[in-house]
């Protein structure tokens, strides 16, 4: 969901000023050789997907892979069913970053005691939001539901943590309700790591999740990549509060800083913790650094993957929470500066037989991507989002069933904006939905990504609605993110950007768009200006309030 200019006090950082830092798009701003992000008329596929990499090389650290160590799960049961597998088969370690794990995922808690009790060496590692995660304290609550685990275990095996948001300390911590703190910013980060395996997804650890609520989810079988999501799994571990079963309790728990953390206590000394946290955190989202002699040219691209690799993976973070607000954007996060650069690049005529689609569940991208997206030179674009029936709120009752006509009306807007800009043609909107929240068979849309197509240099002339595009996926982002200005100020997010010129990788990550596209249908200005779709002054507080807590879901 989305933090909306209202929203710019709620995004402070313990200072006087109230202001998020947002980030502004500086097309190129990684690189002085030009040369390096052209791709000449005529070059291969490979070497117009380097123009896109010299730019991630300055951004973000890279791994080099096969394109068959990438698997993409379809739905939340195979989602679901595939997590435990591979905790039950785990051999050394289990690391899990979420908001939450479902206070009620008793067999999902039974198969990470099967695991431990089979493998005595096997460690447990859990990172969750400390607002979200104690929230229903001293009722059952996601703290509570793990806390048993180190009792079990012991400390030494399993580890429990939970982030805390350094903006919300003192007053504002003790007299902000519950349900609306969580406004204040988020541990959304969603690393899902066993072994030398990890699933990035923007899925959550509870029973919709794992049955009727629509995500995306890619398995990375790499070590390599494993073990680095592992160090920022752990980093935020050892700058959250550390869950201790104690039975006297009447919640079952307490939650304590203990000593050996990186930083001190968000809530005793925030400007501190920021301060340590950065340093901690700064030199692990950094790529390493390029000699001053080298371009990073398509060139280099080409000669890695001569070794036998033809899949490049960028982790990409945001944390800009834990970054003194003096920090420039495009060093407390990776995520924004690598989709500026990737649609900058894409806006180049060379790439006007291209195409991408586009998707959020909680639709009102940040600014500076939406005027990236509709500078792109592409054609055949698509922006898929979901439904009012397809939205979690749809149906409640009170200010938060005025939540899906708010974003419906959002999603008005950027179709209106794009046709402004002429884009009517080339950029179109879909809404996805499969039944009715809250009806039997319903199902609730949660996915959020970017999938770029990049013809082969061969394609003579754009794809064209009546003329499909057939060619394979060569670049998607995949992730926890939102893409909202609220996931670029105030929350924890992580996820990859991976490119690749491998044919069968390419066409799974279309399978993977069209599958999602399968219930998703056109929507039109028409269609916004039914009476069933028109919006009053409800729903416009209602936007408010979305931009007040949104994305804390």
């Amino acid at each position: 969901m989305i933090v909306r200019s209202i929203a710019r006090c709620s995004a402070t950082r313990r200072l006087p000023l109230c202001r998020p830092r947002l980030f502004q798009a500086e097309p190129r701003r990684y690189s002085t050789f030009t040369s390096a992000v052209t791709a000449p008329d005529g070059a291969s596929q490979v070497s117009m997907l380097g123009a896109f990499t010299s730019e991630l090389d300055r951004i973000a650290p890279k791994f080099e892979i096969e394109g068959s160590q990438i698997q993409i799960l379809r739905t939340p049961s195979e989602f679901y069913e595939t997590l435990k597998a591979k905790i039950l088969g785990a051999e050394s370690r289990i690391f899990l970053s979420t908001l939450y794990i479902g206070k009620t995922e008793h067999e999902l808690i039974s198969t990470l005691q099967q695991a431990l009790r089979a493998k005595p060496r096997l460690k447990l590692s859990i990172l969750t939001d400390a607002l979200r995660g104690t929230r229903e304290s001293p009722d059952p609550s996601c703290a509570s539901l793990l806390a048993p685990l180190v009792t079990e275990f012991g400390p030494a095996r399993v580890e429990i943590r939970m982030y805390h948001t350094p903006n919300l300390t003192g007053l504002r911590k003790k007299y902000i309700p519950k349900r609306i703190n969580e406004g204040w910013g988020l541990q959304h980060m969603k690393l899902y790591g066993v072994d030398d395996e990890i699933i990035l997804s923007g899925a959550n650890l509870s029973t919709d999740y794992f049955t009727n609520r629509q995500d995306r989810y890619h398995v990375f079988i790499s070590k390599e990549i494993t073990d680095y999501f592992h160090s920022i799994h752990d980093a935020v571990s050892h700058l959250s509060f550390l869950v201790n079963p104690l039975a006297q309790e009447p919640a079952g728990y307490t939650l304590s800083w203990p000593a050996s953390n990186l930083a001190p206590s968000p809530l005793i000394s925030p400007r501190a913790y920021v301060k340590h946290s950065s340093a901690v955190l700064l030199p692990l989202i950094q790529p390493p650094a390029v000699p001053s002699h080298s371009s990073s040219s398509a060139s280099t691209t080409s000669s890695e993957r001569s070794k036998g690799t033809n899949t490049t993976i960028y982790p990409l973070l945001s944390l800009t929470q834990l970054f003194p607000l003096s920090t420039p954007s495009t060093a407390s996060s990776t995520e924004a500066p690598a989709l500026s650069s990737i649609l900058t690049t894409l806006s180049q005529p060379q790439y006007k037989t291209s195409s991408w689609t586009f998707t959020a569940g909680y639709f009102n991208p940040s600014p500076f991507l939406v005027n990236l997206l509709l500078r792109t030179a592409s054609v055949q674009n698509t922006v898929i989002t979901a439904s009012q029936q397809a939205n979690g709120f749809y149906g409640s009752k009170g200010v938060s069933g005025l939540l899906p006509p708010a974003y419906t009306l959002l999603s008005r807007r950027f179709l209106e904006r794009a046709e402004k800009e002429g884009r009517k043609a080339d950029i179109g909107l879909k809404e996805w939905r499969r039944g009715t929240v809250g009806e039997d068979g319903g199902w609730t849309y949660h996915a959020k990504g970017l999938w770029i197509s990049v013809p082969s240099p061969s394609s003579l002339s754009p794809p064209s609605p009546s003329s499909p595009e057939k060619d394979g996926v060569s670049i998607s982002v995949v992730g926890s993110s939102n893409y909202t200005q609220r996931s670029y100020a105030l929350d924890l997010e992580a996820g990859a950007c991976i490119i690749t010129s491998d044919p069968s990788l390419q066409q799974r990550l279309k399978e993977e768009k069209d599958h999602l596209g399968e219930y998703a249908g056109v929507v039109t200005r028409d269609d916004f200006a039914r009476s069933e779709r028109r919006v009053g002054l409800q729903v416009r507080i209602a936007m408010w309030i979305v931009g007040l807590v949104g994305g804390a879901l």
